[in-house]
């Protein structure tokens, strides 16, 4: 029995699904960013930290990486210790290691998955 088959591919619609994935991978970084500001969990005294020396770095978004960046010398102190007691006027739930109800095991786990799929079906129709 002798058997062939032709494949076409479509490279105009695997540019626009890869496309796509990128757009719908910023979308997600930047709700990911505003979910957490929302949540009111990042210490907050002057806001520096939060509003303007943290930001979605978008520099390897083409190999599917985009990365949520505290610039100020002291965030990674402030994530890493827990046991500070935070200022909760302006973020009542303030904390160290804020992105952990984000993480796998949080109670937010999924949030990006869920934003992701609900960005990549809307640009894509499918």
């Amino acid at each position: 029995m002798k058997v062939s088959s032709t494949v076409t591919m479509d490279f105009k619609k695997i540019r626009q699904l890869t496309q796509a994935q990128i757009t719908a991978l910023e979308m997600t970084a930047e709700a990911l960013h505003t979910d957490v500001v929302q949540a009111q969990v990042m210490p907050r005294d002057t806001g520096n930290l939060q509003n303007e020396s943290t930001f979605v770095e978008y520099t390897d978004v083409r190999s599917g990486r985009a990365v949520i960046v505290s610039s100020t010398p002291y965030a990674r102190r402030l994530y890493f210790h827990p046991e500070y007691h935070f200022y909760k006027g302006e973020n009542p739930h303030a904390r160290g290691k804020w992105y952990e109800d984000w993480l796998p095991n949080g109670k937010k786990k999924d949030f990006c998955r869920e934003v992701f799929e609900k960005h990549y079906r809307r640009l894509t129709g499918v």
